[in-house]
């Protein structure tokens, strides 16, 4: 299975990462983490996003705050999915770097996630790779399914907790 490439902008931004992690795991799908700042080290992040499809991987998530050009500049550099999660930073709600990060020019597209919407990143990245595994397709049915199961359960409850 090849893997997902979650990279930050600076580690001020692994507390969001961090839960694209958690359901990575969930779903068993293998991943690997940097920190590759966009402005900071310009050249590393340009390297890694080109050499990303040959190094085995097949969706980037970019997380990132304030100017949060980092899934733009690892789209500008790569043909593989990328994913942005506009990160809040101290001084700002995240709405500068959710602008940032969505606004792409036409013909590099990143795929963007709600501010901190670090979870749905990893869904997405895991729909995208199930397009062509079958195990993948199946966990993330079942997982859709025990979420609607639950939903249902609490509806249940609640009509019956205020039934007349």
């Amino acid at each position: 299975m090849k893997k997902v490439g979650i990279v930050m902008g600076s580690r001020s931004d692994l507390p969001i990462a961090e839960k694209a992690v958690g359901v990575l795991k969930e779903y068993g799908v293998p991943f690997e983490m940097r920190i590759l700042s966009a402005h900071r080290c310009p050249t590393e992040a340009k390297q890694f996003a080109e050499e990303a499809r040959g190094g085995g991987f097949s969706v980037l998530i970019a997380a990132a705050g304030m100017a949060a050009h980092l899934a733009g500049a690892l789209a500008a550099n790569t043909t593989l999915p990328v994913i942005g999660i506009p990160c809040r930073s101290s001084g700002s709600d995240g709405t500068d770097a959710l602008l940032s990060t969505v606004m792409m020019p036409s013909g590099i597209p990143v795929a963007t996630v709600a501010i901190d919407g670090a979870k749905n990143a990893a869904l997405l990245a895991v729909q995208i790779m199930a397009v062509e595994d079958a195990d993948l397709a199946e966990k993330l049915e079942k997982a859709r399914e025990a979420g609607r199961q639950n939903v249902l359960a609490a509806d249940e409850e609640i009509r019956n907790r205020f039934a007349e």
